[in-house]
């Protein structure tokens, strides 16, 4: 199984940048950044919360569980 983050297609449909995202929610740029290429670990109800706020969308969108294909294929 896997999450994925779909934080810089929804900052690149609206052409934000991480110092704008920076900017309009208050959350540390190294938080962004991690989210952004897909790279954090876990992330916390407020800090999702001010993402969808500030970017206009649903955690849904933000927050995507994608099925890991390999596990799949074994149970074949």
């Amino acid at each position: 199984m896997a999450v994925r983050c779909n934080l810089s297609t929804l900052m690149g449909a609206k052409r934000m940048t991480i110092q704008d995202l920076n900017d309009k929610t208050g959350l540390a740029r190294n938080t962004i950044s991690a989210l952004y290429h897909d790279k954090a670990k876990r992330i916390d109800y407020e800090t999702i919360n001010k993402l969808c706020e500030a970017l206009e969308c649903s955690s849904s969108e933000l927050i995507e569980y994608v099925p890991d294909t390999k596990a799949e294929a074994v149970k074949v």
